[in-house]
Protein backbone atom coordinates (compact mmCIF):
# COMPACT_ATOMS: atom_id res chain seq x y z
CA UNK A 1 0.00 0.00 0.00
CA UNK A 2 1.08 3.55 -0.74
CA UNK A 3 1.04 5.91 2.25
CA UNK A 4 1.29 9.67 2.07
CA UNK A 5 1.75 11.69 5.25
CA UNK A 6 1.36 15.44 4.90
CA UNK A 7 3.32 17.26 7.59
CA UNK A 8 3.49 20.98 8.36
CA UNK A 9 6.63 21.38 6.26
CA UNK A 10 6.16 18.86 3.43
CA UNK A 11 4.62 15.54 2.40
CA UNK A 12 6.27 12.11 2.51
CA UNK A 13 5.37 9.01 0.51
CA UNK A 14 6.35 5.46 1.46
CA UNK A 15 5.19 1.88 1.07
CA UNK A 16 3.55 -0.20 3.80
CA UNK A 17 3.25 -3.98 3.82
CA UNK A 18 -0.07 -5.68 4.41
CA UNK A 19 -0.94 -5.34 8.10
CA UNK A 20 2.09 -3.15 8.85
CA UNK A 21 1.53 -0.25 11.23
CA UNK A 22 1.76 3.08 9.44
CA UNK A 23 4.28 4.50 11.93
CA UNK A 24 6.52 1.48 11.57
CA UNK A 25 6.36 1.61 7.77
CA UNK A 26 7.38 5.27 7.77
CA UNK A 27 10.24 4.78 10.23
CA UNK A 28 11.46 1.76 8.29
CA UNK A 29 11.55 3.96 5.18
CA UNK A 30 13.67 6.58 6.96
CA UNK A 31 10.86 9.08 7.57
CA UNK A 32 11.10 10.44 11.12
CA UNK A 33 7.38 10.47 11.87
CA UNK A 34 6.39 11.84 15.30
CA UNK A 35 6.30 9.31 18.15
CA UNK A 36 7.50 8.78 21.69
CA UNK A 37 6.37 5.41 23.07
CA UNK A 38 5.46 3.83 19.67
CA UNK A 39 3.28 1.36 21.59
CA UNK A 40 -0.12 3.05 21.83
CA UNK A 41 0.28 4.74 25.20
CA UNK A 42 1.29 8.39 24.74
CA UNK A 43 -0.71 9.56 21.69
CA UNK A 44 2.19 11.52 20.18
CA UNK A 45 1.89 9.76 16.81
CA UNK A 46 -1.70 10.81 16.18
CA UNK A 47 -2.63 11.77 12.63
CA UNK A 48 -5.80 12.58 10.70
CA UNK A 49 -6.94 10.32 7.90
CA UNK A 50 -7.69 12.36 4.79
CA UNK A 51 -8.41 9.51 2.42
CA UNK A 52 -8.30 5.72 2.30
CA UNK A 53 -9.12 2.82 4.65
CA UNK A 54 -7.34 2.49 8.01
CA UNK A 55 -7.63 -0.57 10.28
CA UNK A 56 -7.23 -0.13 14.04
CA UNK A 57 -5.19 -3.07 15.35
CA UNK A 58 -5.66 -2.20 19.05
CA UNK A 59 -8.89 -0.29 19.67
CA UNK A 60 -8.27 -0.31 23.44
CA UNK A 61 -4.87 1.44 23.22
CA UNK A 62 -4.55 3.91 26.14
CA UNK A 63 -3.24 6.66 23.85
CA UNK A 64 -6.60 6.87 22.06
CA UNK A 65 -8.37 8.60 24.96
CA UNK A 66 -7.82 12.12 23.58
CA UNK A 67 -8.37 11.34 19.91
CA UNK A 68 -11.20 12.89 17.91
CA UNK A 69 -12.03 9.67 16.11
CA UNK A 70 -15.18 11.18 14.58
CA UNK A 71 -12.89 13.61 12.76
CA UNK A 72 -10.65 10.83 11.45
CA UNK A 73 -7.87 11.00 14.04
CA UNK A 74 -5.95 7.78 14.64
CA UNK A 75 -2.69 6.52 16.15
CA UNK A 76 -0.13 5.73 13.48
CA UNK A 77 1.55 3.25 15.85
CA UNK A 78 -1.62 1.16 16.15
CA UNK A 79 -3.24 1.43 12.73
CA UNK A 80 -2.49 -0.26 9.43
CA UNK A 81 -3.57 0.76 5.95
CA UNK A 82 -6.12 -1.46 4.21
CA UNK A 83 -5.40 0.33 0.93
CA UNK A 84 -3.67 3.49 -0.22
CA UNK A 85 -3.93 6.11 2.53
CA UNK A 86 -3.39 9.85 2.77
CA UNK A 87 -2.97 11.27 6.28
CA UNK A 88 -2.03 14.54 7.94
CA UNK A 89 0.37 15.01 10.87
CA UNK A 90 0.17 18.37 12.63
CA UNK A 91 3.93 18.55 13.17
CA UNK A 92 7.11 19.14 11.22
CA UNK A 93 8.55 15.90 9.84
CA UNK A 94 12.03 15.34 8.45
CA UNK A 95 14.02 12.53 6.89
CA UNK A 96 16.27 10.63 9.28
CA UNK A 97 19.93 11.63 9.34
CA UNK A 98 22.38 9.64 7.20
CA UNK A 99 23.87 6.79 9.19
CA UNK A 100 20.84 6.39 11.44
CA UNK A 101 20.09 2.81 12.49
CA UNK A 102 16.81 2.33 10.63
CA UNK A 103 14.08 0.56 12.63
CA UNK A 104 12.66 -2.69 11.30
CA UNK A 105 10.68 -5.69 12.40
CA UNK A 106 12.64 -8.68 13.68
CA UNK A 107 11.71 -11.88 15.45
CA UNK A 108 13.43 -13.60 18.34
CA UNK A 109 13.09 -15.80 21.38
CA UNK A 110 13.59 -15.38 25.09
CA UNK A 111 17.00 -16.91 25.82
CA UNK A 112 17.05 -16.44 29.59
CA UNK A 113 15.25 -14.67 32.43
CA UNK A 114 17.26 -13.80 35.54
CA UNK A 115 15.69 -12.31 38.64
CA UNK A 116 17.55 -9.17 39.73
CA UNK A 117 15.18 -8.34 42.61
CA UNK A 118 11.82 -9.58 43.83
CA UNK A 119 10.05 -7.64 41.03
CA UNK A 120 12.73 -6.91 38.41
CA UNK A 121 14.20 -9.33 35.89
CA UNK A 122 16.94 -9.22 33.28
CA UNK A 123 15.73 -10.75 30.03
CA UNK A 124 18.09 -11.93 27.29
CA UNK A 125 16.57 -12.16 23.82
CA UNK A 126 18.19 -13.95 20.89
CA UNK A 127 17.26 -12.47 17.51
CA UNK A 128 16.83 -14.37 14.27
CA UNK A 129 19.03 -11.80 12.55
CA UNK A 130 21.61 -9.24 13.64
CA UNK A 131 20.71 -5.57 14.14
CA UNK A 132 22.50 -2.30 14.82
CA UNK A 133 21.33 0.17 17.45
CA UNK A 134 22.62 3.22 19.31
CA UNK A 135 23.28 3.41 23.03
CA UNK A 136 20.15 4.63 24.79
CA UNK A 137 17.64 3.22 22.31
CA UNK A 138 14.80 0.77 22.91
CA UNK A 139 12.77 -1.90 21.15
CA UNK A 140 9.02 -2.47 21.06
CA UNK A 141 8.29 -6.06 22.12
CA UNK A 142 5.23 -8.24 21.67
CA UNK A 143 4.46 -11.84 22.47
CA UNK A 144 1.54 -13.91 21.15
CA UNK A 145 -1.46 -13.76 23.43
CA UNK A 146 -0.68 -10.35 24.96
CA UNK A 147 -2.35 -7.44 23.18
CA UNK A 148 -0.14 -4.50 22.26
CA UNK A 149 3.60 -3.91 22.24
CA UNK A 150 5.75 -2.63 25.12
CA UNK A 151 8.91 -0.52 24.93
CA UNK A 152 12.08 -1.65 26.75
CA UNK A 153 15.57 -0.16 26.54
CA UNK A 154 18.61 -2.27 25.75
CA UNK A 155 21.07 -2.70 28.62
CA UNK A 156 23.91 -3.87 26.41
CA UNK A 157 25.56 -2.03 23.54
CA UNK A 158 26.97 -3.79 20.49
CA UNK A 159 26.85 -3.32 16.74
CA UNK A 160 25.65 -6.16 14.57
CA UNK A 161 24.38 -8.12 17.57
CA UNK A 162 21.92 -10.97 17.73
CA UNK A 163 21.44 -10.76 21.51
CA UNK A 164 19.68 -7.99 23.40
CA UNK A 165 19.37 -7.59 27.16
CA UNK A 166 16.41 -5.83 28.76
CA UNK A 167 15.32 -4.95 32.29
CA UNK A 168 11.64 -5.57 32.99
CA UNK A 169 9.82 -4.62 36.17
CA UNK A 170 6.71 -6.47 37.23
CA UNK A 171 3.76 -4.10 37.19
CA UNK A 172 0.32 -5.07 38.50
CA UNK A 173 -2.01 -5.21 35.53
CA UNK A 174 0.87 -4.93 33.06
CA UNK A 175 0.11 -7.51 30.40
CA UNK A 176 3.65 -8.18 29.22
CA UNK A 177 5.33 -8.14 32.64
CA UNK A 178 2.67 -10.36 34.19
CA UNK A 179 3.14 -12.78 31.28
CA UNK A 180 6.91 -12.73 31.80
CA UNK A 181 6.75 -13.30 35.56
CA UNK A 182 3.89 -15.79 35.28
CA UNK A 183 5.86 -18.86 34.25
CA UNK A 184 8.92 -20.31 32.55
CA UNK A 185 9.42 -18.15 29.44
CA UNK A 186 12.76 -19.32 28.03
CA UNK A 187 12.23 -20.25 24.40
CA UNK A 188 9.09 -18.13 24.01
CA UNK A 189 8.70 -16.34 20.69
CA UNK A 190 8.80 -12.55 20.51
CA UNK A 191 8.11 -9.98 17.80
CA UNK A 192 10.24 -6.84 18.02
CA UNK A 193 10.43 -3.52 16.21
CA UNK A 194 13.28 -1.07 16.47
CA UNK A 195 15.63 0.40 17.35
CA UNK A 196 13.57 3.36 18.59
CA UNK A 197 14.18 6.46 20.65
CA UNK A 198 16.26 9.60 20.44
CA UNK A 199 17.91 9.72 23.86
CA UNK A 200 21.08 8.45 22.23
CA UNK A 201 24.77 8.86 23.02
CA UNK A 202 27.53 9.11 20.44
CA UNK A 203 31.27 9.26 21.27
CA UNK A 204 31.70 12.47 19.25
CA UNK A 205 29.39 14.33 21.64
CA UNK A 206 32.32 16.04 23.42
CA UNK A 207 30.32 16.81 26.56
CA UNK A 208 30.29 15.60 30.13
CA UNK A 209 27.50 13.09 30.82
CA UNK A 210 24.78 13.21 33.45
CA UNK A 211 22.54 10.14 33.72
CA UNK A 212 19.55 10.16 36.08
CA UNK A 213 17.53 6.95 36.24
CA UNK A 214 14.82 5.54 38.47
CA UNK A 215 14.25 1.80 38.80
CA UNK A 216 14.24 -0.10 35.51
CA UNK A 217 15.08 3.17 33.74
CA UNK A 218 18.71 2.33 34.46
CA UNK A 219 18.65 0.01 31.42
CA UNK A 220 19.33 2.63 28.76
CA UNK A 221 21.87 4.36 31.01
CA UNK A 222 23.82 1.11 31.27
CA UNK A 223 24.09 1.03 27.48
CA UNK A 224 25.24 4.67 27.38
CA UNK A 225 27.91 4.10 30.04
CA UNK A 226 28.89 0.82 28.39
CA UNK A 227 29.53 2.51 25.06
CA UNK A 228 31.33 5.42 26.72
CA UNK A 229 33.63 2.96 28.48
CA UNK A 230 34.22 0.98 25.29
CA UNK A 231 35.29 4.21 23.56
CA UNK A 232 37.43 5.38 26.56
CA UNK A 233 35.22 8.47 26.57
CA UNK A 234 35.95 9.15 30.23
CA UNK A 235 39.62 9.71 29.48
CA UNK A 236 38.54 13.19 28.35
CA UNK A 237 35.11 13.85 29.84
CA UNK A 238 33.34 13.42 33.17
CA UNK A 239 30.44 11.11 33.85
CA UNK A 240 27.85 11.37 36.63
CA UNK A 241 25.36 8.52 37.10
CA UNK A 242 22.48 8.69 39.60
CA UNK A 243 20.42 5.53 40.08
CA UNK A 244 17.35 5.71 42.29
CA UNK A 245 15.53 2.82 43.99
CA UNK A 246 13.26 2.60 47.00
CA UNK A 247 15.37 0.45 49.32
CA UNK A 248 18.55 -1.62 49.30
CA UNK A 249 16.35 -4.63 48.52
CA UNK A 250 15.37 -2.97 45.23
CA UNK A 251 18.92 -2.23 44.06
CA UNK A 252 20.47 -4.15 41.18
CA UNK A 253 23.38 -3.85 38.71
CA UNK A 254 25.58 -2.57 41.53
CA UNK A 255 28.38 -4.96 40.56
CA UNK A 256 28.21 -3.80 36.94
CA UNK A 257 28.11 -0.11 37.89
CA UNK A 258 31.03 -0.59 40.26
CA UNK A 259 33.02 -2.25 37.46
CA UNK A 260 32.37 0.71 35.14
CA UNK A 261 33.41 3.16 37.85
CA UNK A 262 36.58 1.21 38.63
CA UNK A 263 37.75 1.58 35.03
CA UNK A 264 37.64 5.39 35.25
CA UNK A 265 37.76 6.19 38.99
CA UNK A 266 38.78 9.82 38.54
CA UNK A 267 36.20 10.69 35.90
CA UNK A 268 33.11 8.53 36.48
CA UNK A 269 31.02 8.98 39.61
CA UNK A 270 28.09 6.67 40.40
CA UNK A 271 25.57 7.48 43.15
CA UNK A 272 22.80 5.18 44.37
CA UNK A 273 19.82 7.03 45.86
CA UNK A 274 17.48 5.26 48.31
CA UNK A 275 14.15 7.04 48.63
CA UNK A 276 12.50 5.02 51.40
CA UNK A 277 15.26 4.17 53.87
CA UNK A 278 18.61 5.29 55.19
CA UNK A 279 21.63 3.74 53.49
CA UNK A 280 22.59 0.48 55.24
CA UNK A 281 26.20 0.57 56.42
CA UNK A 282 26.97 -2.87 54.99
CA UNK A 283 25.70 -1.84 51.54
CA UNK A 284 27.99 1.20 51.37
CA UNK A 285 30.91 -0.82 52.74
CA UNK A 286 30.40 -3.49 50.10
CA UNK A 287 30.80 -1.00 47.25
CA UNK A 288 33.52 1.48 48.23
CA UNK A 289 33.74 2.91 44.71
CA UNK A 290 30.06 3.89 44.65
CA UNK A 291 28.41 6.74 46.54
CA UNK A 292 25.12 6.29 48.40
CA UNK A 293 22.58 8.87 49.53
CA UNK A 294 19.06 9.12 50.94
CA UNK A 295 16.31 10.78 48.89
CA UNK A 296 14.50 10.70 45.59
CA UNK A 297 16.94 10.35 42.73
CA UNK A 298 16.23 13.81 41.27
CA UNK A 299 16.71 15.39 44.70
CA UNK A 300 20.03 13.62 45.22
CA UNK A 301 21.21 14.55 41.74
CA UNK A 302 20.22 18.18 42.25
CA UNK A 303 22.05 18.35 45.58
CA UNK A 304 25.24 16.66 44.45
CA UNK A 305 25.46 18.32 41.02
CA UNK A 306 24.99 21.90 42.29
CA UNK A 307 27.34 24.23 40.44
CA UNK A 308 28.71 21.43 38.25
CA UNK A 309 26.79 21.76 35.00
CA UNK A 310 29.47 23.01 32.65
CA UNK A 311 29.48 21.48 29.15
CA UNK A 312 27.03 18.75 30.09
CA UNK A 313 24.32 16.64 28.47
CA UNK A 314 21.71 14.95 30.63
CA UNK A 315 19.96 11.64 29.95
CA UNK A 316 16.83 10.78 31.94
CA UNK A 317 14.77 7.63 32.35
CA UNK A 318 12.33 6.13 34.81
CA UNK A 319 8.86 6.77 36.22
CA UNK A 320 7.21 9.88 34.70
CA UNK A 321 7.19 11.84 38.02
CA UNK A 322 10.95 11.35 38.42
CA UNK A 323 11.64 12.33 34.81
CA UNK A 324 9.39 15.41 35.04
CA UNK A 325 11.01 16.53 38.29
CA UNK A 326 14.48 16.11 36.78
CA UNK A 327 13.52 18.12 33.71
CA UNK A 328 12.27 20.96 35.90
CA UNK A 329 15.44 21.39 37.90
CA UNK A 330 17.70 20.91 34.87
CA UNK A 331 15.85 23.66 32.99
CA UNK A 332 15.19 26.09 35.84
CA UNK A 333 18.20 25.67 38.10
CA UNK A 334 20.92 23.99 36.07
CA UNK A 335 19.98 26.20 33.09
CA UNK A 336 20.50 23.41 30.58
CA UNK A 337 18.97 23.94 27.16
CA UNK A 338 16.30 21.54 25.93
CA UNK A 339 18.82 20.24 23.39
CA UNK A 340 20.97 18.97 26.25
CA UNK A 341 18.20 17.11 28.09
CA UNK A 342 17.40 13.77 26.46
CA UNK A 343 14.72 11.30 27.48
CA UNK A 344 12.15 8.91 26.03
CA UNK A 345 8.61 8.58 27.38
CA UNK A 346 7.18 5.12 27.77
CA UNK A 347 3.93 6.21 29.45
Amino acid sequence: MRIQVRARNRAYDFEAADGEKILFAGLRAGVDLPYECATGTCGTCKAKCLDGPVTDLWPEAPGKKNLKTAEGEFLMCQCAAAGNVSAEAAKFVYAMDPGTCLPRAVSGRVAAVRRLTHDVAAVDVDLDEAIDFDAGQYMALETPGVKGMRGYSMVNFARGTRRLEFVIKKKPGGGFSEWLFGGERAGSALSLFGPLGKATFYPNLAKNLLCIAGGSGIAGMMAIVDRACQESYFNQYKGHVFFGVRTARDAFYLDELAAFQARFPQALAVTIALSDEDVPADLAAGYPGLAFDRGFVHEVAKRRMAGNYGNIRAYLAGPPPAVDASIRFLLLEAKLTAENIRYDKFS
